[in-house]
């Protein structure tokens, strides 16, 4: 019977660091804004540029963290999730950066 138990508790062990292992990989959130081309001002347009840069290390971290994760001998459903996480991070990445890319271009066209 103690043995029972005791192999009862590694499970419920393993479980909980897996399960604190994967609240770890914060999705990453973009920019709040992204300031207007035509009326911001140069010092708004950095600010939202080292806020871009900050994302894009961010969405870097959130990958290495689930890689991370799956490599720990996660299930094929689990690499699955992580590669559908990573996707979606880097696609709101490059979709905000697009935006993000074309007010600076207006902005640069006022001088």
């Amino acid at each position: 019977m103690k043995l029972k138990h005791i192999k009862f508790a590694a499970v419920l062990a393993f479980a909980g660091f897996s399960f604190q292992a994967h609240a770890e990989c914060t999705y990453p959130k973009a920019p709040a804004t992204i300031p207007d081309g035509k009326t911001a001002s140069e010092p708004e347009m950095v600010a939202a540029m080292n806020a871009f840069k900050a994302y894009n290390e961010d969405v870097a971290a959130f990958g290495k963290c689930l890689d991370e994760e799956v490599s720990a001998g996660q299930t094929m459903a689990m690499k699955t999730m992580k590669s559908k996480k990573v996707a979606a991070a880097q696609d709101e990445l490059q979709e905000k950066a697009k935006l993000f890319n074309e007010q600076v271009r207006v902005f640069k066209s006022r001088a």
